[in-house]
């Protein structure tokens, strides 16, 4: 038996190391992500990351379902958004206007100033004579005291506004002691390189923001440096630079961003305050016609809307009073017609009750006596009877559906035994079935099925049901399903016959309503009966739902709580049933792809194969699912016939007779 994996063998060319596992085969299963990469359950993407998601929004649900409900909080948190945006950009643009007034002022006085201090630098070189018949050492040692006195001076007018370095062009031992610098800046770190390179190439002014380091261990700060190559007493070039520190317009620039949030938060906060009271004065009067509309919708027809001043919202609550006056007004006169019929239709009942006894008394007279009659007298005789039959079956549903309208209508629920029921309800549609030459089979009925109900409706219910499934079944079986899990037990009820057409299953249960004008009734029906028979489930707490296709029968549900007054949840057996045409379709689908799949995995050679020991297979036990879809009243589902469907009478056929053969070889009796 082949097992549908291959073993990897040393040096597969295929790099297959992995076995090939299919749902059911008790491996790990395998998807693949867009990239190509293998995603297994449990990983990203899988079970776990869903669980993980879901863990995740659960503890969001509330505050998105508040998000959705209210519109005055979407409304102001909407405000307040827009607001902190149009705030921040405000903000960013003020700062950055002031950030740029700031420095483009300094950076002009610092100009102004650096350039007064370059001139008085090359007027004082101008005037100091220098020293003849000096050494090297001597004229290095007079320039750099001469360096040293012009920092001290430059620097002396700056009250600490700015500093003044005096650096060599030398890079060597001479040129780092001919270094001044005032006010403890620490030229190398202050001065940038790419500056300095710029001033000792060329003769113009050049200038750069940096950070002003200190000796003395004070903090650095933001600053401007200006600088420019000069030449000292003895001709000698050297390097000047000013540097202005920044700190007064960082504390102005401090002070305007502060100003700014501080502005900005007030703004924020007025106008979400602003909003919240402009949308309240429009939610308020939408909220109060939500709940007077509810009211209404309750039953509580008198209730109005409060209406104050003349404006649009005015209007609104005086159309809503007009309409809401309006609706009473017509439901009242409908509730009074709506009752006047019921009296009407219970009276004539009632009624008609006397004089039908009475004919009733002299038809049976006529028909013992029939024999003594001509064949056209007996023969009217007979029809007589026949008529009054049905005359008294359509008189009591009358009855039976004025109770249902009055509310008169009482439940003797007690615990019962659907088997039994059903077995009654069967055995009094034998004779029928026989003459149809249908079959009727049962299935499900080896457990119990035992539920607090009324017997006498349900059996009403259900005989309906097979009577009906048994006139349109065109001859072929009839299935009687039962089941129960949970908190309920359902019968249902299928027919292979001419099924019902898309939009039929919903109107199904309308009084009167028939699916073929011209299709006569073999059995005397008189068009109630499946509207007693859904507010007989209506009664019980239950559901009678149907389902069918064309040409592929139908099928009719009736699902029951087990204790009376337990609401339903779910029914055990699924309304459209399994050998449905999209389900055969889906089946056949299912299988292709299976064999699809097991033929694209390479079989393993049979020297390779290892015996398995294969246990023997058991019985699945029956279990009956709860449909998840299954919703109460009157909920139908109709599957439209396709349009390359084949015949449907012979598919029908070969569908409900393989399905008998098969629940009959299962154990299952028919009838």
């Amino acid at each position: 038996m082949s097992t549908g994996s291959t073993a990897p063998k040393p040096g597969d060319p295929g790099g297959r190391t992995g076995r090939t596992a299919g749902p059911g085969r008790g491996g790990p299963r395998f998807g693949r992500l867009p990239g190509g990469r293998l995603l297994k359950d449990g990983a990203p993407g899988g079970p776990v990351f869903r669980l993980f998601a879901r863990w995740v929004r659960r503890p969001l649900l509330p505050a998105v379902r508040l998000w959705r409900r209210n519109i005055q909080l979407r409304v102001v948190a909407g405000t307040l958004l827009m607001s902190l945006g149009v705030v921040l950009l405000l903000g960013l643009v003020v700062i950055g206007q002031v950030r740029n007034g700031l420095l483009d002022a300094k950076e002009r006085a610092a100009q102004s100033q650096a350039a007064g201090g370059f001139s008085a630098a090359q007027d004082r070189a101008a005037t100091t004579p220098s020293a003849p018949g000096q050494q090297d050492g001597g004229r290095t040692g007079a320039s750099v005291n001469w360096r040293s006195t012009l920092v001290e001076q430059l620097a002396s007018g700056g009250q600490s506004a700015f500093n003044v370095v005096a650096l060599s062009l030398d890079s060597g031992d001479t040129a780092s002691r001919g270094a001044r610098a005032s006010g403890e800046v620490d030229p190398a770190k202050s001065i940038p390189a790419d500056l300095r390179h710029s001033v000792a190439q060329g003769a113009n002014t050049f200038q750069k923001s940096t950070r002003i380091y200190y000796t003395s261990g004070k903090s650095s700060e933001a600053g401007l440096v200006i600088g420019q190559r000069l030449n000292d007493a003895d001709g000698t070039p050297y390097e000047l630079y000013y540097l202005f520190p920044l700190t007064q317009e960082e504390d102005s620039l401090t002070l305007v961003k502060g100003t700014l949030a501080t502005a900005g938060l007030f703004v924020v906060v007025l106008l979400g305050a602003i909003a919240w009271l402009m949308v309240r004065q429009v939610v308020t009067p939408v909220r109060m016609a939500a709940g007077i509309a509810e009211r209404l919708s309750a039953g509580r027809l008198q209730e109005r809307m409060k209406v104050t001043g003349e404006d649009d919202i005015a209007r609104l609550g005086e159309a809503f009073n007009k309409m809401a006056q309006s609706l009473q007004l017509k439901i009242q006169q409908l509730e009074e017609l709506s009752r006047m019929q019921r009296r009407f239709v219970s009276d004539v009942s009632h009624e008609l009750r006397t004089p039908l006894t009475t004919v009733r008394m002299a038809a049976d007279v006529i028909h013992e006596a029939r024999v003594d009659f001509d064949p056209v007298t007996g023969r009217a005789a007979e029809l007589l009877g026949d008529q009054l039959d049905r005359f008294e079956s359509l008189l009591s549903d009358l009855l039976e559906i004025s109770r249902f309208d009055a509310g008169a209508a009482a439940l003797e629920a007690e615990p019962i035994d659907l088997r039994q029921v059903v077995r009654r309800v069967i055995g009094g549609a034998e004779p029928l079935a026989e003459r149809k030459g249908t079959r009727i089979v049962v299935l499900g009925d080896e457990q119990p099925v035992v539920a607090e109900a009324d017997a006498r409706r349900v059996e009403r219910v259900l005989r309906n049901l097979v009577v009906n499934a048994v006139e349109h079944g065109e001859g072929r079986d009839v299935v009687v399903k039962l089941a129960a899990a949970g908190g309920a037990v359902a019968v249902a009820v299928r027919d292979y016959g001419v099924g019902l057409k898309p939009g039929e299953a919903t109107r199904v249960f309308n009084r009167f309503w028939r699916a073929d004008p011209a299709r006569a009734r073999t059995t005397g029906g008189t068009g109630l009966g499946l509207s007693i028979a859904v507010e007989d489930a209506r009664l019980h707490g239950g559901w009678l739902q149907a389902w069918g296709e064309p040409g592929g029968g139908s099928q009719f549900r009736l699902t029951l709580p087990r204790t009376a007054d337990e609401p339903l949840r779910g029914s055990p057996i699924p309304l459209e049933p399994e050998d449905s045409r999209r389900n055969r379709d889906q089946a056949a689908v299912g299988r292709a792809q299976e064999s699809a799949r097991r033929a694209a995995v390479p079989a393993q050679p049979a020297g390779d194969r290892q015996a398995l020991s294969v246990p023997p297979r058991l019985p699945a036990p029956s279990r009956a699912t709860v449909d998840p879809t299954a919703l109460p009243g009157s909920g139908a589902r109709v599957v439209a016939r396709a349009a390359a469907d084949t015949d449907g009478g012979g598919t029908s056929t070969a569908s409900a007779g393989g399905t008998g053969n098969t629940e009959r070889g299962d154990g299952t009796r028919g009838r």
